[in-house]
């Protein structure tokens, strides 16, 4: 029996969404069994040859399942003004040879989760579109997932697409309401969190000079984005998927966390898609996040250098 920990990704590569899935291909404690790909960052059909492309570009044998193309119910717009209009840049690279999987993405959620019982970790780094729709066809999803990671949210609404939500959330809202309903506890990696985990751009400049494909590869595709970043937010970047994903893989870096209720506003006309935290508790509602809030920065930029074949 494979005893590395089965991790499914959900994701919508993606500058962002593509360094955290280098980071999970590096990990030898994980082992990654599908990537579910979704509409977010751009539309589905660039995010689903991103994964194609990364996968090829890191030799890593994983399954792509296309899934949702668009949210549950609203329209949303898309990153394209961050990521560049195919989501890794405008690079122009070469096609991925390899194809797709026909099965879709929240079929392949069901099926993974049984094949997986009580194992497998759930990782969503976009829009929960495809875990919602999965839920919708088998509510007893959770009880299979053995921890349930999101990158979303913004825990005292700064948002980063609105005043008061962060772009995963405010993308698919009424997804975000029925996966946080479901699950007993998620881990829960927000916008927040992201911007305190800052990587200075001398060490992020260092890592992608390394003479690897990945790290080649990376710094072309994360040049537009990094460059808008760098006009607003100084001398650190922000990589929200990648802080998430070092939280999934190795969870005992976690300094700090909070347990706590929250709610997704599916209504409100300033705070739709805003993830509002109980943090007195005044609802008497359970908890149902494992907010964090501290990791340690130095492990985080340990994964992410090694992600990188920098170290």
């Amino acid at each position: 029996m494979n005893n590395r920990i089965p991790l499914l990704i959900d994701t919508d590569p993606g500058v962002d969404d593509a360094l955290a899935l280098l980071m999970a291909f590096n990990d030898p404690r994980h082992d990654v069994v599908g990537l579910t790909i979704a509409a977010g960052n751009v539309g589905l059909q660039h995010t689903v040859a991103n994964a194609l492309k990364l996968c090829e570009v890191a030799d890593a044998d994983v399954p792509v399942f296309p899934g949702c193309a668009a949210p549950l119910l609203h329209p949303a717009r898309d990153a394209a003004y961050v990521h560049g209009r195919d989501g890794f840049g405008d690079t122009g690279y070469a096609p991925a040879s390899r194809r797709s999987q026909d099965e879709h993405a929240a079929l392949a959620i069901l099926r993974l989760s049984h094949e997986y019982a009580g194992r497998l970790v759930l990782v969503a780094l976009g829009p929960l579109t495809n875990v919602a729709l999965a839920l919708k066809l088998d509510p007893t999803l959770p009880s299979r997932i053995a921890r349930c990671v999101v990158m979303g949210g913004a825990v005292t609404a700064h948002g980063n697409i609105t005043a008061a939500a962060e772009f995963n959330i405010a993308f698919d809202p009424e997804a975000a309401h029925i996966v946080f309903g479901a699950f007993e506890r998620i881990d829960l990696s927000d916008w927040e969190a992201t911007v305190e985990h800052g990587l200075l751009d001398v060490d992020v400049n260092r890592w992608l000079a390394a003479e690897s494909p990945r790290a080649r590869f990376y710094e072309a595709i994360s040049r537009q984005t990094r460059a808008w970043a760098g006009e607003r937010r100084g001398n650190r970047w922000h990589s929200a998927d990648g802080l998430a994903m070092a939280f999934a893989l190795a969870p005992e870096g976690a300094v700090e966390t909070a347990e706590r209720p929250l709610a997704v506003e599916t209504e409100g006309r300033q705070t739709r898609g805003a993830t509002i935290i109980d943090w007195r508790r005044e609802s008497g509602r359970p908890d149902n996040v494992r907010i964090l809030l501290r990791y340690d920065q130095a492990r985080f930029e340990g994964l992410v250098e090694g992600a990188l074949a920098a170290g």
